[in-house]
């Protein structure tokens, strides 16, 4: 097999799954570990010949049996063939002292695009076993080069990894915008991010952010699905702050309303407000786009004007009450509590919004 030849596409009926295995080192391997071992070069390429035990699957990076690779021997062998040389030979995992099972552990470098949301549980993502190619994230200024079914993309700074499955992994948001670059079809974008924020896996302001710095809110059917997913991510935001008073015991507020001066300017609009105690509480889900310094600026001339004239303004993200609805519930019943030592706020009409 040749340096420019792809990986042999992975068998569909293998019975391995993607799994953590302590043992994947003993399959896959790097040509510097085999010299380490006494295995030369003219060695290795003869037990690769046609027929042969071994197959080499990426420049550098043998597979120790014949036959299609698994998913996992795929993974790590992309891995290998990205990852930094440390003080092992090249691209071989960094072995913990102990006698047990380990992990392999690889230096900048980690598993991105549709693998990783696929790793990450995402089933909009297509299976391992579908992917010609594997996507693996290093510094931009390392010097390296697709080959097979290695996919290099590169970053100005790395992410930090995530766990999943035994691999190294980019964070969802940063994983989807190294799908996204390389997706044409709308359907499929728009699924991989409402499942992303569905699922749980990271907010809507995240993945925007990754899609800008990747340049691609220019692509119309990229800002499509943005436009649905910020809809959507408003709208769990909305049920998780419904969630909260309910669970909480906070009073009721009245919700989604817009406050006027009477017979004066529009003030703006709320999430919930509590009229007898003059408290709102107010949902920042801005996305990070190019307008996010005059989006904020407005956030913060609205808030000021409400407290000028006595209102409480408690700003939540959506982040903050998925991840501490506790600590956000006792913000709002702090703020309420604390209406009573306060002046009187002006008169203000309350609208449905």
């Amino acid at each position: 097999m040749t340096h420019n030849t792809p990986c042999p596409s992975p068998s569909p009926t293998s019975p391995r799954t993607v799994r953590h295995l302590s043992d994947v080192q003993r399959r896959v391997t790097t040509a510097a570990r085999l010299r380490s071992r006494g295995v030369s070069a003219a060695e290795a390429s003869e037990q690769c010949r046609p027929g042969g035990p071994w197959q080499q699957l990426l420049p550098g990076v043998f597979l120790l049996h014949a036959g299609p690779p698994t998913s996992e021997e795929r993974l790590h062998a992309v891995l290998m063939y990205a990852a930094r040389e440390t003080s092992a030979p090249a691209g071989v995992p960094v072995q913990p002292e102990s006698d047990g099972p380990h992990r392999p552990v690889y230096k900048e470098a980690m598993i991105t695009g549709l693998a990783a949301l696929t790793l990450h549980g995402l089933t909009s993502a297509p299976p391992l076993l579908s992917l010609e190619h594997i996507d693996v994230l290093v510094p931009r200024l390392r010097r390296l080069r697709s080959a097979g079914c290695a996919h290099v993309v590169r970053a100005a700074s790395l992410p930090t990894p995530e766990q999943a499955t035994g691999v190294p992994v980019a964070p969802v948001p940063r994983a989807l915008a190294d799908a996204v670059s390389q997706l044409t079809e709308a359907g499929t974008v728009r699924r991989l991010l409402s499942e992303a924020v569905r699922g749980g896996h990271c907010e809507p302001a995240a993945v925007v952010r990754e899609l800008n710095n990747a340049k691609l809110l220019n692509r119309p059917h990229v800002v499509d699905a943005v436009d649905s997913l910020l809809a959507e991510g408003r709208a769990i935001a909305e049920d998780r702050l419904y969630t909260m008073v309910s669970e909480y015991g906070l009073p009721d507020p009245v919700w989604n309303v817009d406050l006027r001066l009477p017979g004066g300017p529009h003030l703006g609009g709320l999430d919930a407000y509590w009229p007898e105690q003059a408290v709102a509480v107010e949902l920042d889900t801005r996305a990070p786009r190019q307008d996010e310094d005059a989006l904020w600026s407005e956030y913060a001339r609205k808030r000021e004007h409400l407290e000028r004239l006595g209102i409480t303004v408690v700003h939540i993200t959506p982040k903050k009450l998925r991840d501490a609805m506790d600590q956000q519930a006792a913000v709002v019943r702090t703020a309420l509590m604390a209406s009573g030592d306060r002046d009187p706020a002006a008169y203000v009409v309350v609208l449905p919004r």
